[in-house]
């Protein structure tokens, strides 16, 4: 079974690369109509698409949808439309004196890889299959998508979709398991790109290794959130919440946990609480909360929560309507807050990607500062605070995939910025004129002039004085 899968992805790679070798080099045109196709796609089948993303999750916001799937990545093609000509144009570089003079010319110009691999995970099914394709496209590739299988009817219309609007040998997409994921990886693209976790990522690395592909892996981590003295406690809770609870917390970039004054722990978690019950007086039947993804994932987070609590923390279950959940299968999960949390916790131990969130005290900033750097680097750090001084400090002594400053996740929403991470929360990034890059091959060409340059420069033997002279000056 498997082998047949392997051996239609491979003949569709086929054909993608002799297309694409084919029509070298293609009009920006036909680039910039394949981004106005994924848009049209997008648009025309939004309700439908978003219909599907909520029955995947068993309950996900058809609005939350539109706005973080369907007109985001709409908006983000508008972007890569607006730009591309400008990513796209040869950049002229200078060569050494004095070659310049006798007519020497250098130039970089980004020139399309060929045949793009994008494997997309579940919690953004169709921004993270879509947000990569349009940068993809503004590069000149051409693209195979292998979504997941945890949000398996959006991924089975993605598949309808594209067949619809491209032509196999612009864009296929191939549905299935874990065991169509490993063999698409090994696949001898131009360039993979990943989104998932950290421990796949390494697999998905591993297997693109053997036939030295190079990757752009958007991992996650625990990204963590500074409250600095000078916060406002009641609005920065408000935002955190905001940002925790959408997708109920199944977001890489998620807030990971709090890390608050040991003189204001009360109020910042105070402030998140009051920040959730006013956007979810209910959680049970309000379409407005997403539910946990599959039963796994739910019975993960169950299993944090209760280590957390065997292990001495105090659980507090951010509940407003105070309703029960525990005759509900609907994988609905509040919010819940880990006070006096350890080291030994599976809350501080692994990425949480949940409902779930942990709070730290420091006396001085300095501790949390040397927390952050101690352990593996994240994808997204967030401060609150009004002190310049301190929040520079934050900024230049820790290391991070992006920032939001007084706020969390909104850098990833910022089209011109690059997204990625670093170390263990991936490598590369996309958006920007970084991803146009990331998906191009910069390549150098150096024009050399009529005269002998090699002799003028003392290069071509027998050695002389000439030589020794170059050496000298080159040594100055």
């Amino acid at each position: 079974m498997a082998d047949d899968r392997t051996s239609e992805m491979q003949g569709i790679l086929r054909k993608q690369r002799a297309a694409h070798n084919q029509m070298r080099p293609e009009p920006m045109a036909l680039r910039k109509d394949r981004i106005e196709r994924a848009m049209r796609l997008l648009k025309e089948h939004s309700e439908d698409l978003c219909k599907v993303m909520n029955a995947d999750f068993g309950n996900r916001s058809p609005h939350q949808s539109m706005i973080t799937d369907i007109a985001g990545t709409v908006n983000f093609g508008k972007y890569c439309l607006k730009h591309m000509d400008k990513w796209a144009k040869h950049e002229k570089r200078s060569v050494q004196f004095p070659l310049g003079l006798l007519g020497a010319k250098a130039e970089l110009r980004y020139e399309p890889k060929g045949v793009v691999g994008i494997l997309s995970p579940w919690n953004f099914p169709v921004n993270l299959t879509f947000g990569p394709l349009m940068q993809v496209f503004a590069a000149g590739n051409r693209a195979m998508i292998k979504p997941s299988e945890f949000t398996e009817k959006t991924s089975l219309m993605m598949k309808e979709l594209v067949e619809e609007y491209f032509t196999p040998d612009e864009c296929a997409v191939f549905t299935g398991g874990p065991e169509v994921a490993a063999a698409f990886s090994e696949l001898p693209f131009d360039h993979l790109v990943f989104t998932g976790s950290t421990a796949t990522g390494r697999k998905v690395m591993e297997a693109a290794s053997k036939n030295l592909v190079p990757v752009t892996l958007e991992l996650g981590g625990k990204s963590p959130v500074f409250l600095g003295e000078s916060a406002d406690f009641a609005k920065a809770g408000e935002r955190i919440a905001l940002g925790k609870m959408m997708n109920a917390g199944q977001i890489c970039l998620a807030p990971d946990y709090l890390y608050v004054p040991e003189s204001k722990q009360d109020e910042a978690i105070h402030g998140v609480w009051q920040g959730t019950a006013n956007m979810y007086p209910k959680l049970r039947e309000n379409e407005d909360y997403a539910s946990i993804v599959t039963d796994r994932h739910f019975e993960r987070l169950q299993e944090m929560v209760a280590d957390a609590r065997d292990k001495g923390a105090e659980v507090i279950e951010v509940n407003p309507g105070n309703e029960d959940f525990s005759n509900t299968n609907a994988r609905k999960m509040p919010l819940t807050i880990l006070k006096g949390v350890t080291e030994d916790m599976k809350a501080m131990q692994e990425e949480i990607f949940g409902p779930v969130l942990p709070v730290k005290t420091y006396g001085h900033i300095d501790e949390a500062i040397d927390y952050v750097n101690e352990n593996d680097r994240p994808l997204g750090l967030y401060y609150f605070g009004s002190d310049s001084d301190e929040r520079e400090k934050v900024l230049s002594r820790t290391i991070s995939g992006g920032v939001t400053v007084n706020d969390v996740i909104f850098h990833v929403s910022m089209e011109d910025l690059p997204f990625g991470g670093v170390g263990p929360s991936g490598m590369g990034s996309y958006h920007g004129v970084e991803g146009f890059r990331e998906f191009s091959h910069a390549r150098s060409i150096y024009t050399q002039p009529k005269i002998d340059v090699a002799k003028l420069g003392g290069f071509k033997p027998p050695y002389g004085a000439t030589t020794e002279k170059a050496v000298k000056s080159m040594m100055k």
